[in-house]
């Protein structure tokens, strides 16, 4: 149950914020009522206004691998912030992060800093056409590339009515306001779907700047790809001579050390980065080879910002690289064995419980509870068809008031951290096992 002070601030703040929060995911529309206010942050744990502790799975969506307040970074931000907060000028640390990523991404020979994953993806397909001298982009069904016109299509659930054929899905713009303009060079497809993928490449591949893909779909909780699903996108790019996209804003230094690309064995041409790149401040990247990524040259394509590459979030990446890939890259390996540990206990208590239709789906830190009757949830149609997303959110609310923090909403995912211990795992596993009994 939301708390006093909670449900004081959130009529407080419904009076001069549009539903009391700052962004969608924060508020009723995903919380059902009142969200709960927090305060602070420590390791694992988030503390609310009331004074309530929750061990944290969201971590501010992925943007928080180190944890909460780990030491490395409040030690450097109070150093740098004592310098100064922003110069925009060129920066020392700005050279160092960049040759740290470019020595870590076999697929990266050049990096442009941004601010959010939104504004890299707006930035990356802008630099694809560019460089190809093509108009059209392809996206995925249920994949998300920021909120910006040209790919808020076909991003939140839909009804199966609304889905259309297989191939040739009906574009639907996810807001009011965004002309038809915007998108019309915009050709969505199915994802996980090779037959549907080859013939949209058929038709439209020549035409298009590049093709852009999330390396799991991580909008509609965890959806793996198929095995070899990949690699054969990639080959289709090359043989058409679209740009293959690689958004890692979500998976980047979550599911390895090269993100997505490491993990499935890709070579992606353009990639875009976010969310835990910043450890906690905001931050993005797009990277790509140097005969691509040359395009930006001299404003030839034109990417502003007067807050790109700050000092402070450059220095906490400085260090949350550092310390993930110390040792041998040890920190990438907790992370996996501490996400991969907490998926499969959440498992052993369902199938103990064997009281609801659940599931559980994750690849290595990232992880995902569905109540469905399927064993398996493949792609964005089945999420929107055999997914009880009402019956998660009544899931997850029982969960915070056992202390326990996950974002209400089916489309997320939760993460693992640094912090996490195994004695979070274990009272997570208990406070998960007593909700699904308590469930109807």
């Amino acid at each position: 149950m939301t708390g006093l002070k909670s449900q004081q601030l959130f009529e407080r703040g419904r009076k001069v914020l549009i539903e009391g929060v700052s962004s969608a995911s924060r508020g009723p529309s995903t919380f059902g009522g009142a969200p709960r206010y927090m305060s602070h942050g420590q390791g694992a744990r988030l503390y609310d206004v009331d004074g309530n502790s929750y061990i944290d799975w969201m971590m501010a969506f992925g943007a928080l691998p180190l944890g909460h307040a780990h030491p490395a970074v409040v030690e450097t931000v109070a150093r740098e912030v004592a310098g100064g907060t922003h110069f925009a000028t060129a920066l020392q640390v700005e050279v160092e992060v960049a040759e740290m990523l470019v020595d870590l991404l076999p697929h990266v020979e050049k990096v442009r800093f941004a601010n959010t994953g939104t504004e890299a993806a707006m930035a990356a397909i802008r630099l694809a056409r560019g460089h190809t001298g093509r108009r059209k982009i392809i996206k995925f069904e249920g994949h998300y590339h920021g909120w910006w016109d040209a790919v808020l299509l076909n991003t939140n659930p839909l009804p199966p009515t609304m889905f259309g054929h297989p191939n040739d899905p009906i574009r639907i713009p996810d807001s009011s306001g965004i002309p038809e303009e915007a998108w019309r060079d915009t050709i969505v497809v199915r994802w996980n779907d090779v037959e549907a993928l080859e013939r949209a490449m058929a038709i439209h591949g020549r035409e298009a700047a590049c093709l852009v893909t999330e390396g799991i779909m991580s909008n509609m909780g965890v959806i793996p790809p198929k095995p070899g699903y990949l690699l054969r996108m990639q080959d289709l790019c090359r043989e058409y001579g679209a740009l293959f996209y690689l958004d890692e804003t979500v998976t980047g230094f979550r599911v390895a050390a090269g993100g997505c690309a490491e993990l499935y064995g890709l070579d992606p041409d353009i990639v875009t980065y976010g969310k835990a790149l910043g450890g906690g401040l905001p931050m993005a990247m797009i990277g790509g080879r140097n005969e691509v990524m040359s395009g930006l040259e001299w404003g030839k394509v034109l990417h502003y910002g007067t807050h790109n590459a700050g000092r402070l979030a450059l220095s906490v990446t400085k260090v949350m690289l550092q310390t993930l890939l110390a040792n041998d890259r040890a920190g990438f390996s907790v992370l996996r064995d501490r996400g991969l540990k907490m998926a499969e206990a959440f498992r052993t208590v369902a199938r103990a419980s064997n009281r609801h239709g659940v599931i559980c789906q994750g690849v290595n830190s990232m992880f995902q509870i569905f109540f469905t009757d399927r064993e398996v949830i493949s792609d964005f149609r089945e999420f929107c068809t055999h997914v009880d997303r009402l019956k998660f959110r009544d899931f997850t609310l029982r969960l915070m008031d056992k202390g326990i923090y996950m974002n209400p909403s089916a489309t997320l995912h939760s993460l693992s951290s640094l912090a996490h211990s195994d004695a979070d795992i274990a009272a997570t596993a208990k406070a998960m096992a007593e909700v699904l009994d308590e469930m109807p």
